[in-house]
C-alpha cells in the first residue's frame, strides 16, 4: 500500500507587538535594592536568629553575567518599579472591554496577516499559546477570533515557554488534516504578571511581548516570502525545577500558599545542567530524522532564556560555539519573553536568508518541554 503524501505547510507571515515601556537593569536593580533593604530591616531579628535568610541585593553586573539581559519591555512599569508593590499595576477591565492579552495580540496578528497577503476573514483557526493566561475561560483565542471577525474555531494552549512551537505543530496538523485553511498562532506573553520581582535570582529574567504567525498549506499561499515547515518534533519530561503554582484551586486549599509559590520560581543551576543536553539532543535527532546535517542549518532561532544556555545548546548541535549570525540573540533587549522569544528572533532575523536556506525554531522550558520546527525558505 502506498503512503499518502501529506500536503506541505508554510509559515507565510509573522508579527510582533512590543510594549511602549521598557525597564533597564539599572532601574530594576535600584527598585529591588530599596525593597530588599526595607524587608531586611523589618525582619532583622528573624535574620539574626536564623529563622529567615537576608535578601541579597542585586547589581547590574550580576544580571548581565548571569543572563546576557540588559533591558526588558513591560506592559506597565510604574508598579514593577514601585518598591512597595513590585508587580505591574493594571486597571481592572469590564467584561465589555477587550482583554489585555487580546489587545496586545491584535497588532501582531494584523502585521502577520499583511505579510501573508491575507485578511481576518481568511482566518478560520486561532491558537493562543502562552505561559500564563489571564483567565480560565472564555478562551482568549475565542475573544481574539471575535475581535478579528474571523469564523472557525480557536483554543488556548499552555506548555510554558514551548507554547509557540507546540502551537505550530497543532496548526500544521490542522492544515494537513483539513480542519483549517488559514491558522493564526499568537503568543501574548505578559510575563511581568507572573515574575517574582522581589527576589534577586528572578527579578531580571522576564519581559513582555506578543508574537503572531500565519500558517497555510503551501499550495494555497500567496505571500512572496514563505517558510516551508519540513518537520516538527515535540518532547516533554516532567520536572519541578521550573514551577508556578498559581491556579483556581488555591482558594480551596486548606493551607494557604507562600505567595512566592504563586509566581515563577526555578532551580536555575539544575535547569541549566538538565535542559541544555536535552535540547541539543532533541534538535540533533530531529535533523537526523529529516536526513539533514547540522552544518547545513543556516540559522538557529532559539528560545531566548539565557545567553549561556543558547550557546551551549548550539555547541551541542554544531560541535562548536555558534556565531551571532548563526544563533541571533534578542534577549539583551527583550529579556526572556517565554514562548514569544524564539518567534521574535525568527521575525527579526530571517530576511537575509536565501531560498533553500534551512533554519531551526526551537523552544524549551518548564515541563520540561522542548519543541523544534525545521523550516526552509522558499
Amino acid at each position: 500500500m502506498s503512503s499518502v503524501e501529506l500536503p506541505a505547510v508554510s509559515i507565510t507571515g509573522t508579527g510582533l507587538f512590543t510594549p511602549s515601556e521598557s525597564i533597564s537593569n539599572a532601574e530594576l536593580a535600584a527598585s529591588l535594592t530599596e525593597s530588599a533593604l526595607k524587608w531586611n530591616a523589618e525582619h532583622a531579628e528573624e535574620i539574626a536568629s536564623g529563622a529567615v535568610v537576608e535578601r541579597p541585593l542585586p547589581d547590574e553586573e550580576f544580571i548581565v553575567k548571569a543572563s546576557g539581559i540588559r533591558s526588558r519591555y513591560v506592559m506597565e512599569k510604574s508598579g514593577v518599579l514601585d518598591p512597595a508593590r513590585m508587580r505591574p499595576r493594571f486597571e481592572t477591565r469590564s467584561e465589555d472591554e477587550l482583554g489585555i492579552q487580546a489587545e496586545m495580540s491584535m497588532p501582531a496578528i494584523h502585521e502577520a496577516l499583511a505579510q501573508a497577503g491575507r485578511t481576518p476573514t481568511d482566518v478560520d483557526a486561532v491558537i493562543v499559546g502562552c505561559s500564563n493566561l489571564q483567565r480560565a475561560y472564555p478562551a482568549v483565542a475565542i475573544e481574539i477570533q471575535n475581535a478579528l471577525g474571523a469564523d472557525g474555531w480557536g483554543y488556548d494552549m499552555n506548555v510554558a515557554c514551548s507554547s509557540a512551537t507546540f502551537s505550530i505543530q497543532a496548526a500544521v496538523d490542522a492544515l494537513r488534516n483539513g480542519s483549517a485553511n488559514c491558522v493564526v498562532v499568537v503568543n501574548p506573553e505578559i510575563t511581568s504578571g507572573h515574575n517574582n520581582f522581589e527576589l534577586r535570582d528572578f527579578h531580571f529574567i522576564f519581559g513582555d511581548a506578543c508574537t503572531a504567525l500565519v500558517l497555510e498549506r503551501t499550495d494555497d499561499a500567496v505571500a512572496p516570502g514563505q517558510w516551508e515547515v519540513l518537520g516538527t518534533k515535540l518532547a516533554t519530561k516532567f520536572s519541578n525545577n521550573i514551577r508556578n503554582d498559581f491556579g483556581f484551586l488555591n482558594s480551596s486549599e486548606v493551607v494557604e500558599r507562600d505567595p512566592h509559590e504563586l509566581v515563577f520560581r526555578q532551580n536555575g543551576q539544575m535547569v541549566f545542567r538538565e535542559v541544555c543536553p536535552m535540547v541539543a539532543a532533541h534538535i540533533s535527532a530531529h535533523l537526523v530524522t529529516l536526513g539533514l546535517e547540522a552544518d547545513g542549518v543556516r540559522r538557529f532561532w532559539l528560545h531566548q532564556a539565557n545567553l549561556k544556555m543558547n550557546q551551549l545548546i548550539a555547541k551541542g548541535v554544531l560541535g562548536r560555539l555558534p556565531t551571532d549570525d548563526e544563533a541571533p540573540v534578542i534577549l539583551d533587549e527583550y529579556a526572556n519573553t517565554s514562548s514569544a522569544g524564539s518567534i521574535i528572533a525568527f521575525h527579526l532575523h530571517r530576511s537575509d536568508l536565501a531560498p533553500g536556506d534551512l533554519g531551526v525554531i526551537c523552544s524549551f522550558g518548564a515541563g520540561y518541554s522542548v519543541g523544534s520546527v525545521i523550516v526552509r525558505r522558499r
